[in-house]
């Protein structure tokens, strides 16, 4: 047995067992048997939640690029690490193997360093899903640079804010991106930014879309041209196991964005370890996450987490609806994909077209499904388990943050016995909790309440860059000596967790504290709904109401509306109870979201409230023409 694959559920309770009885010993089992170290630890963890301070792997030394590229050459040189797949699909895909990887990496990395960039600089990447975005964050990571990736369709302040809170000295771009069928002008963004960032010496521009894009004398400087002449071998930097590897913002759905800073060994070691036990990956198959790497999902789970097993791993530049809605299966189809990693948006788009898209593809490859961002609700798990996996692809629900750095609570395929909406069983060495108002832990099953982890693990954000004060307030002040999540959850009656949405978005009606996942789930069982947002209002008799935001998967004029609305409350009343159900509905085309999918409620809950004197910056919204809409036809 292994506690590195686990291969049943037998297996995994013995795993787990072992591992919150002894995280230590455990933890330095896996980092010693499966990673290459230039030195051991002297000290597997010290911790104090209070400070809070968390340390794992103190005193060792390494550098991550060691780990997923260099110790691969000798067994996988000519294996494909990255198997690119552009926007175009009439372009051919680019097998990229660990050794033209190491060569794109150390070449990188010594132009980073010819342009003044050493250990410890802060160092932007703003690049669309190409090969330089992957070939950037591992040369930053080769020389001891912190990147901070940032999702290449955020608006220009978005950007400024992020580079001026991490002080970059540097900014790699490109000339522009294709996204479907347009074309956008990254490099007029960051021009736009760099106006009110003083921090950065030098923008790299690799050229992408052949734009005649004006380069700032003294600033810019096109990529390719130094990368050519950049000498192929590069000695990686010694790190410190608790040296950062990336900032990474999360969205800022409330507030200024949060820089989490993650760091390196323990990243590294969780990252692999969950990436191998929740896609049970063998040898030479093909592994795609749809997401973006501006992303925690695929710093996490494109990049580091395969590469360091030595991996397939897919990048797609494209988007799910070009040329058509079949794009995600002729690709599955093309590259014969394994494992398939998206976004629980991105399934109720596609069950929303044509089941001819899908048809019309092999999918046999597949052998886990996995979900990401967001609880899927249970129409879209049958949909995707039904459709693409034909009922014997598992589906991994996974739930984990940009603040945890890697998966915590998700089946393990073949393993755990999966249950539509429930994210199933905690990962070795994730140690949940359950806490009521009261900041009582909840023993026992069938309760719900705050989701918190009580012990660390070793992936989890050290620290909010420059301002540790928040990241103390944020996670570690509403329960002592706990994680809080922000996440509400229940367990049942078999130990399963099922997550229940953000604690803010737990709505207190008439003394009931009702979750708003559990309800839009609700909804979405209606036939005639294709996706749901729900919030509250102020009400003078139950102290908060219902809103529901509402999408029909077809808006004709000649629907009934009032009829969809009784409809609607019927099955709310059925699935949860007259409580729960909606005193407001109003129908849209679209929901304001955030670049990863996330539903701005902040926004829904302003224009429920006939409260929009500030609604804040709209701007790294997916679709800011959509909160128009919206606050026009308000109920």
């Amino acid at each position: 047995m292994s506690d590195y694959h686990i291969k049943n559920l037998e297996e995994y309770f013995q795993v787990y067992r072992r591992s919150v009885q002894d995280p230590e010993s455990f933890w330095a089992s896996i980092a010693e048997e499966h990673f290459v170290w230039q030195k051991k630890w002297d000290n597997v963890l010290s911790w104090d939640f209070t400070k809070p301070e968390i340390k794992w792997f103190e005193g060792a030394q390494l550098n991550i690029t060691e780990n997923c590229i260099d110790r691969h050459l000798a067994t996988r040189g000519d294996k494909t690490a990255i198997l690119f797949e552009p926007n175009d699909p009439n372009k051919e895909a680019r097998h990229i193997s660990y050794r033209e990887l190491h060569d794109n990496v150390c070449r990188f990395a010594n132009v980073l360093r010819s342009q003044g960039i050493s250990k410890g600089d802060r160092v932007c990447i703003y690049l669309p899903m190409i090969p330089e975005l992957a070939f950037s964050v591992l040369a930053c990571a080769r020389i001891g640079a912190i990147h901070s990736v940032v999702f290449a369709g955020f608006s220009a302040t978005a950007l400024a804010t992020r580079i001026n809170d991490s002080d970059c000295k540097m900014v790699i771009t490109c000339d522009g991106s294709f996204r479907g069928n347009k074309i956008i002008d990254l490099k007029a963004i960051v021009d736009e930014a760099l106006k009110n960032c003083p921090c950065v010496e030098t923008v790299l521009v690799a050229k992408h879309i052949n734009s005649n894009t004006p380069l700032k004398e003294g600033r810019d400087k096109w990529l390719h041209p130094l990368l050519n002449t950049a000498p192929k071998e590069c000695i990686p930097e010694t790190m410190a196991a608790e040296d950062p590897l990336f900032i990474l913002y999360t969205s800022g759905s409330t507030g200024t964005p949060k820089g989490m800073v993650h760091t390196t060994a323990g990243y590294m070691v969780y990252t692999a370890y969950t990436f191998k036990n929740v896609f049970q990956y063998e040898e030479d198959e093909v592994y795609w996450c749809t997401a973006d790497i501006g992303w925690i999902t695929g710093h996490s789970y494109i990049i580091y987490g395969p590469l360091a097993n030595g991996a397939t791993t897919v990048m797609f530049e494209g988007v799910p609806s070009y040329p058509d809605w079949g794009r995600f299966w002729q690709i599955v189809e093309k590259h014969r994909v394994n494992q398939f990693y998206t976004a629980p948006t991105a399934i109720r788009a596609l069950a929303k077209e044509n089941l001819s898209f899908v048809e019309r593809h092999d999918l046999s490859s597949l052998k886990v499904l996995g979900t990401v961002g967001e609880p899927i609700n249970e129409e879209a798990w049958h949909w995707y388990n039904d459709n693409i996996g034909k009922k014997k692809s598992p589906v991994v629900d996974t739930w984990w943050q940009t603040e945890t750095g890697g998966i915590l609570i998700s089946p393990i395929p073949f393993a755990t016995p999966t249950i539509p909406t429930f994210a199933t069983l905690p990962l070795p060495g994730i140690q949940p909790c359950l806490m009521d108002e009261n900041s009582m832990e909840m023993d026992g099953l069938q309760v719900d309440g705050r989701l918190c982890i009580k012990f660390p693990w070793p992936s989890m954000a050290r620290t909010i860059w420059g301002n540790h004060q928040r990241y103390k307030d944020t996670y570690f002040s509403a329960f002592e000596n706990k994680y809080f999540t922000g996440d509400g959850a229940l367990r049942d009656t078999t130990g399963y967790y099922r997550i229940t949405g953000r604690v803010d978005d737990v709505i207190i009606v008439s003394g009931h504290n009702l979750g708003t996942a559990p309800i839009e789930d609700a909804v979405n069982e209606h036939p005639a709904v294709a996706e749901s947002a729900i919030v509250g209002f102020p009400h003078d008799v139950k102290g908060n109401a219902l809103y529901g935001y509402v999408i029909l998967k077809e808006t004709g004029e000649d629907r009934d509306h009032d009829n969809v609305r009784k409809e609607i409350n019927q099955i709310i009343t059925e699935h949860i109870g007259p409580i729960a159900k909606l005193d407001k509905i109003q129908f849209t085309s679209g929901l304001p979201k955030t670049r990863s999918g996330k539903i701005m409620r902040r926004i829904l809950r302003k224009i429920a409230c006939k409260d929009t004197s500030n609604l804040g910056d709209t701007s790294t919204l997916l679709n800011p023409e959509v909160v128009e809409d919206i606050m026009k036809n308000v109920v």
